[in-house]
């Protein structure tokens, strides 16, 4: 079974979720959630990532670290981004996250040296330290910009004001997690909804003395920017840091094997009730920090790190009917409307059914009694039926509709990875189907898009509703009188949007190939074709068929993207509406030429192919180190390629011919060694 579009469109919406809750969570202290339900959303969307690596490739889940810096505080850029985490939640993931180290770094079945530490629930902070002086405290902010909280970390007397000890470094930078005891917490918690929040809550005080007031505590557990670094591993960073004088979690721990990693995992969660401080899950880092270092990170998560979490919570309930939902690809995704239950503290009426293929696996009916987890959205998940319970006369099997909301007709339709008839139902219009366009409009404002704040899910549904936006370059054409009567519009809001969408009329070319929602083109897809093609101008020979075709049998062979990517890039331009609409956009807007990684890097403008395996890494990581220094990865010999690297192990005969009838320069493996290192 094939639920590749269904997982997908599921994931997507738990995104737009996660955008929404991280702004209250992490910005505004005041969520609208409980933390524990916070958590499950994120759980959910990292789980569907690790279980679905194709969900990887969309990387929506980019810059989910935390929300924009709030305009409280100045704003400071941080000496290294802080990332977030990518997750785990059974042992098959961990297995799966091992696996993918081996095979970057070429090392198949080696067992690579793990360190476990406590994953603290609560607010991340990194502070910096000159010549052994604090000098800077910043809030996690988007991970790229933090606030500036030294005041207030200044108030928790554990953290070093002056490190005094032997070969401390002339910049250090500690990253950490401030959080409230169990205990400190029940004396405060008549002010705040948890301690994760009485934590983030405390830090944004403006008046530190205020911030005194509150029994803030800490853990360090990282590194930023390390100037010199006089450590080589993870736990010795940690045992140093310690003996300067850094709370570090007592539970850290070395692991070596996937036994041991589920064998810690159970004992720590058998006693996490009994700390005095939240957990909600172990994470694992590669010790050794060259191998960290080779590894490096996706545009969201180190490589090296994971974060293995808990288990989620569940409950039974009544399926009192079964309804769908159309999102912007088209994917029909049925939710069964329950008798309203608490799950982990939160009281849910909704619940995924995800496809039509589930529904009939698991045989769920209106009517059924069902077990539901909190897997992380405000919709949960049905787990399975009860039919132990199941009344006959009052329970009706539900039979999936053929067509779309829109009255148009649904296909499934053939994947050409799997060779299976995918398990989702989609319309078989476009923008032409209400639905769909709508849907595609909450896409192109979203953060990871045009970021335009101010414009979020609800907006668009009354926006749409009074027909002020019906297509995107709509957006940048609202008449701003239309919606100044309008309940909560007033002077300000409408400043704050224009200023929003003013902003947004520049976007990079990554960002608005990632912001039209082609289907299979994520934000780490977007970038490989940004980089591909550089100009709006070179994009837009798309539009042409006869082009189009020329450019795909390019693409096709582009590392990253594939014959499903390829497929549907072409079948987005052949459609004579999208064409109009992409146009439409770009006529408003001021889109500026993708810029190669590092322009003075030793491969800077060189465009390069790889073929065969090469003995000493992975092809990811000679792809990696490659746009690292500037250069270009190419997909298929071309005219245009500069040099063509040979590994020794099963080169492809027919690239090294063509590369010849070219003259372009082949390089060995140990050539390619030789600029990488000159």
């Amino acid at each position: 079974m094939n639920k590749k579009s269904d997982i997908t469109k599921i994931y997507k919406n738990k995104i737009e979720q996660l955008k929404k809750h991280n702004k209250l969570y992490f910005s505004k202290d005041n969520p609208k959630i409980p933390d524990s339900e916070y958590d499950e959303l994120k759980k959910e969307v990292i789980k569907l990532e690790e279980n679905y690596s194709f969900l990887k490739k969309l990387n929506l889940f980019n810059d989910k670290v935390g929300s924009p810096p709030s305009n409280k505080f100045s704003k400071i850029k941080h000496l290294k981004p802080m990332l977030s985490l990518s997750n785990a939640f059974i042992l098959e993931d961990m297995k799966d996250f091992l696996s993918k180290i081996n095979n970057f770094l070429n090392k198949p079945n080696s067992q690579i040296e793990l360190v476990s530490e406590p994953k603290i629930d609560g607010i991340s902070a990194s502070i910096i330290y000159e010549n052994g002086i604090l000098t800077k405290g910043l809030s996690r902010g988007d991970g790229s910009t933090g606030e500036d909280i030294l005041e207030n970390l200044k108030t928790i007397q554990t953290i070093p004001k002056k490190i005094k000890g032997n070969s401390v470094p002339s910049t250090l930078e500690v990253r950490c997690e401030i959080y409230i005891g169990k205990k400190d917490f029940d004396t405060i918690k008549g002010n705040f909804a948890n301690p994760r929040n009485a934590a983030g809550g405390s830090l944004r005080q403006k008046n530190p003395l205020a911030t005194a007031k509150i029994p803030l505590k800490y853990f360090a557990y990282g590194f930023g920017v390390v100037k010199p670094m006089n450590f080589n591993t993870q736990s010795e960073f940690l045992k140093i840091i310690k003996d300067w004088g850094f709370e570090v979690n007592p539970l850290v721990k070395k692991i070596k094997n996937l036994d041991q990693i589920e064998k810690e995992h159970k004992s720590v969660d058998a006693i996490r009730s009994s700390l005095d401080y939240d957990i909600d899950g172990l994470v694992y880092k590669v010790n050794d920090l060259k191998l960290q270092s080779r590894l490096g990170n996706t545009s969201s998560s180190p490589r090296w790190a994971i974060a293995y979490k808990f288990s989620s919570e569940k409950a039974f309930t009544k399926i009192k009917d079964i309804v769908i939902q159309v999102g912007r690809t088209g994917a029909i995704t049925p939710v069964a409307k329950v008798e309203p239950v608490t799950v982990g503290g939160v009281v849910v009426s909704n619940a995924t059914l995800h496809n039509e293929d589930e529904i009939d696996r698991k045989d769920i009916r209106i009517g059924d009694t069902v077990k539901i987890q909190r897997a992380g959205d405000v919709i949960p998940q049905v787990i399975s039926v009860d039919k132990s319970k199941r009344n006959k006369k009052e329970s009706v099997k539900y039979i999936f509709p053929k067509k779309c909301l829109c009255g148009a007709s649904t296909k499934k339709e053939f994947s050409k990875t799997t060779k299976k008839q995918d398990a989702v139902r989609r319309c078989t219009k476009g923008y032409d189907c209400k639905f769909i366009a709508k849907e595609k409009l909450k896409h192109i404002v979203s953060k990871e898009a045009f970021n335009i704040d101010g414009l979020g899910k609800k907006v668009i549904d009354q926006f749409w509703n009074l027909k002020l936006i019906r297509e995107p370059s709509d957006i940048f054409q609202i008449n701003f009188d239309n919606i100044k009567n309008l309940d909560g519009w007033g002077e300000l809001s409408i400043n704050n949007l224009k200023k929003a969408i003013n902003k947004s009329h520049k976007i990079s070319l990554d960002k608005f190939i990632y912001s039209i929602g082609i289907r299979h083109i994520g934000q780490e897809n977007a970038k490989i074709l940004a980089a591909f093609f550089i100009s709006i101008k070179e994009l837009k020979k798309l539009f042409n068929s006869s082009e189009r075709n020329k450019i795909l049998k390019n693409l096709v062979d582009l590392d990253g993207i594939g014959e499903t990517q390829v497929d549907s890039i072409d079948s987005f331009f052949s459609n004579e509406i999208n064409v109009q609409i992409v146009q439409n956009l770009i006529n408003e807007l001021n889109i500026t030429n993708y810029l190669i990684k590092d322009s003075n890097g030793r491969l800077s403008n060189k465009k390069i192919m790889f073929t065969g395996g090469f003995q000493n890494m992975s092809r990811s990581e000679a792809k990696s180190l490659a746009e690292n220094n500037g250069g270009k990865v190419l997909g298929s010999v071309t005219k245009k390629l500069d040099f063509l690297v040979v590994g020794e192990s099963k080169p492809t005969k027919k690239k090294i011919d063509q590369a010849k009838k070219l003259n372009i320069k082949i390089v060995s493996e140990k050539e390619w060694n030789k600029i990488l290192n000159s």
